[in-house]
């Protein structure tokens, strides 16, 4: 092992963060179903590579001298806790593991188990999702929250709650069996989606606490359509997440600045992984069953035609965000639709949709209504109405490039 600097350490830490943190609580809490007590075992084991790595090197395979630590730490948590014979022979059980010898390679992925685990229906199905993305991406709850629309308080309470449940009844860390498959599959989904969208919001990589989901997302949503090639909504749910993937380069110009997708240029988008997108959705399509994720895969369909046509068929998109509306209503999926309807039909009518969703208390600090509401008054003139809206927007956006594009939008209103 080589000595290195402190950044240095932490650089790799985060790394094998990045890499393994899911694999390493997935393996750590399928053996006990106590997913927290696997996270903080882990948690010590960064802990401790921070603390050591800068002293006596990095291992030549960070991952497994961290799952040791962390076998370690959860046997001193099991010994502390030891009151009785149940409680001893779980020591046992996993001190036999500790001094189990095992590589990285040897590892076994169990991360679908526990994505299946934190879907089971004992789980509130509000939380399967966000339980899914703390315990297999090692997102936090402030994190989670901001993506859900609910605070970090609740958000963090209801992950506290969920984990307890997980040990105290004692579910399963198992992919089930194919006739209970569907009814999980849609929070395993949700979560997939959830960690793309946290990712492809931060289109530069730079936040080092998303950690590049939206690579995580699509990989998460590989495993689920290899698992399940006959599943329409997965193969559906793939497909979304690489047309948009296709666009990442196509969002910056060369000053870094943002792009809209109507004057993003299409020679810049990824004409492979489009087709790829495409053909998952034609395969889709065969299986006669119409679900969330296909409809907004054939939204992004549409946008990916204009490289071939020079034209976006807004008529199409809002046909399909008519059919989502049914069958999966949402003030995301009614702000999208309303931009669509301006698109198609003018701006008043854009409007009209959009005021429909002003009682809908969600939407106060979510930037999209805003920026779109901010747009559509723009176009119809009414200037202070708009400058507001954009104030607003502004108020709520992470992203500087996109806060610097509103910050221009509202600029030429006041001139």
């Amino acid at each position: 092992m080589k000595a290195v600097g402190s950044d240095a350490a932490r650089a790799v830490a985060e790394a094998a963060a990045r890499q393994s943190y899911g694999k390493l609580v997935a393996w750590l809490a399928a053996r006990t179903r106590d997913v927290a007590a696997a996270e903080d075992a882990l948690a010590d084991a960064f802990a401790e590579a921070l603390e050591r790595w800068p002293r006596t090197g990095v291992p030549e395979k960070p991952e497994a001298w961290l799952l040791a630590v962390a076998r370690r730490r959860r046997v001193d948590a099991v010994r502390r806790r030891l009151t009785s014979e149940a409680g001893r022979d779980h020591l046992k059980l996993i001190a036999e593991e500790a001094e189990a010898r095992m590589t990285d390679e040897e590892l076994p992925d169990e991360r679908l188990r526990l994505m299946f685990a934190c879907a089971h229906p004992a789980i509130e199905s509000g939380v399967r999702a966000p339980l899914i993305l703390q315990t297999v991406l090692g997102l936090d709850a402030a994190t989670i929250a901001s993506a859900f629309l609910v605070s970090p308080a609740t958000m963090g309470q209801r992950l506290v709650r969920a984990k307890t449940r997980i040990r105290e009844t004692g579910i399963p860390f198992r992919v089930p069996e194919r006739a209970e498959l569907g009814e999980r599959l849609d929070a395993v989904l949700e979560a997939i989606y959830a960690a793309f969208a946290e990712g492809w919001s931060d289109p530069a990589g730079t936040e080092t606490q998303r950690r590049n989901l939206a690579t995580e997302g699509i990989w998460l949503g590989r495993l689920v359509a290899s698992l399940m090639p006959d599943e329409p909504e997965a193969l559906g749910l793939l497909s979304l997440m690489l047309f948009a993937e296709a666009r990442r380069s196509a969002r910056r110009d060369a000053a870094g600045e943002y792009v809209p997708l109507a004057e993003q240029k299409c020679a810049e988008w990824d004409a492979a992984l489009i087709e790829e997108a495409e053909s998952l959705l034609r395969r889709a399509a065969t299986m006669g069953v119409i679900g969330r994720y296909q409809l907004e895969a054939a939204v992004q369909s549409v946008h990916a035609a204009r490289r071939l046509t020079g034209l976006t068929d807004w008529a199409a998109i809002r046909n399909f965000y008519d059919a989502l509306s049914v069958i999966a209503g949402s003030p995301v999926v009614a702000i999208n639709r309303a931009v669509a309807i301006a698109e198609a039909e003018g701006a008043v009518a854009g409007l009209a949709a959009i005021y429909v969703l002003g009682d809908d208390k969600r939407l106060n600090d979510y930037q999209p209504y805003w920026a779109a509401r901010a747009g559509l008054l723009a176009r119809l003139g009414q200037v202070p109405q708009a400058i507001d809206a954009y104030d607003r927007a502004i108020g709520l956006e992470r992203d500087p490039a996109v806060r610097r594009f509103l910050q221009g939008k509202r600029a030429a209103l006041r001139h």
